[in-house]
């Protein structure tokens, strides 16, 4: 679609895409949506972003980023059947972090169908200079129908200016207090040695301290927060910075989203290359997000799809594993949800991630590591270090500390010993001290 134009689109769920191409030096760039009336918002909780993921009336919600084929894409989730009748526009946004759109190549925003899978609309954006935020489209209602428009306005002051020519309020920005350092994890309680190595068991294993907590279905999406000035701050944890607090982030209640997203970087050549990666996205990669868990009453255990041990979100161990994605075609990944609600009755978490099958290493693949508290600024980081033939990666140990919960970033790749399960090796590596047994899916 050229600049200015407009389609009609169906009123029902629609993908609505932000992609660009990936490469050095390349910022990042995040979604954005506004429900306006009269163009403007009627308050804070109508602007849905990486900080306040979903509106209240479940008509927008940010879905997050996916890497595929040396692209990246963000994305949110639109059901114009759901918007409020008084909402007259949708406007569709984006923001560069780290650099101006100038430096992002290929930027485009794709309307699909969610069911179906076809393209409604699609505008390619060019030209752009200083932007650091623009306003890619807009879905508006004429004459009881929608339509998509091709807008394409930048703003050179970035997601703020963005937000407050849209009637937003936007939170002052503060200066961070250093982040507080974890304690060092505590002593564990004692437990009979493990075996020696020859009768280590050679699969995936199982823990039996702690009997597998009980299977629930996923948790709803969390609802938008309450309306009041918005934070459009972002943590990004290195290794230079790598703690962060959440209660400095406002994040110390509802829930706290976990979410691994990862792209395989193998090498095909000829012919076969294209199809050669999305057999190695779709088919053959298996990846599984876990997490050990001590609670302040000393029970330990995990959270793993091995077993079917999904956790629970409101009852012990108040962690929940959404699901296994065993091809990494899902869009969202694999998902994690620790309950902020019962943080004290948190001790320590530590998250890590195993290669099940189809990759030799994390030096294979490119993943990104973001936690999304209900209320508080988003945490990612990037897990592209890998220089061993680690099968398990440490990504982030949370330790209680006064009511607050200290977030690590650990990127530690881990390299089980031969016979050794990844479990187990994570286990020694941080004392955790549990006994474990073999196991399969």
């Amino acid at each position: 679609m050229p600049k200015g134009s407009n389609t009609p689109v169906p009123t029902t769920a629609l993908r609505v895409e932000l992609g660009w191409r990936s490469g050095p030096g390349v910022p990042d760039a995040d979604a954005s949506a506004l429900l306006l009336v009269g163009g403007k918002v009627r308050s804070d909780a109508d602007f849905v972003f990486y900080n306040q993921p979903a509106h209240s009336s479940g008509a927008v919600r940010h879905e997050g980023k996916s890497t595929a084929g040396g692209r990246v894409t963000d994305t949110l989730l639109v059901d114009l059947a759901r918007v409020e009748p008084s909402i007259e526009t949708v406007v569709l946004a984006a923001s560069a972090d780290g650099g101006s759109f100038a430096r992002l190549p290929d930027l485009y925003i794709e309307v699909r169908d969610a069911a179906q899978g076809t393209v409604a609309a699609r505008f390619d954006s060019t030209g752009a200079t200083v932007e650091t935020a623009f306003v890619l489209g807009e879905f508006y209602r004429r004459q009881g129908a929608w339509k998509f428009r091709a807008v394409g306005q930048g703003y050179a002051t970035g997601l703020e200016g963005l937000a407050t020519d849209f009637g937003i309020t936007v939170d002052e920005p503060q200066h961070a207090a250093p982040p507080v350092p974890p304690s060092p994890p505590p002593v564990p309680p004692t437990v009979p040695a493990p075996p020696p190595p020859s009768a280590q068991p050679t699969m995936p294993a199982l823990p039996v301290t702690v009997p597998p907590p009980v299977h629930q279905a996923p948790p709803p999406p969390p609802p938008a927060p309450p309306a009041g000035p918005v934070r459009l701050t972002k943590v990004t944890l290195t290794k230079a910075a790598p703690a962060v607090s959440l209660a400095k982030q406002g994040g110390t209640s509802g829930v706290m989203r976990v979410n691994l997203n990862w792209e395989v970087r193998r090498q095909f050549s000829g012919w076969g290359s294209k199809r050669g990666r999305a057999v190695a996205l779709h088919n053959d990669l298996d990846l599984d997000l876990c997490a050990l868990f001590e609670l302040a009453d000393g029970r330990k255990g995990v959270v793993q799809a091995l077993g079917n041990a999904f956790g629970a979100l409101h009852q012990p161990p108040y962690i929940h594993l959404d699901g296994d994605d065993r091809t990494g075609a899902v869009a969202s990944g694999e998902n994690l949800t620790i309950n902020l609600d019962h943080r004290n009755d948190f001790r320590r978490i530590l998250v890590f991630v195993t290669i099940y099958e189809g990759a030799r290493s994390f030096a294979d693949l490119h993943a990104t590591v973001t936690l999304q508290p209900q209320f508080g600024a988003a945490v990612d980081f990037s897990l592209d270090e890998c220089t061993v033939p680690s099968t398990v990666c440490a990504l982030a140990l949370i330790t209680h500390q006064g009511g607050d919960l200290i977030v690590q970033r650990e990127a530690r790749y881990l390299v089980p010993d031969r016979g050794v399960s990844p479990q187990r090796t994570v286990d020694r590596v941080y004392n955790w001290g549990m006994n474990w047994t073999p196991g399969r899916k």
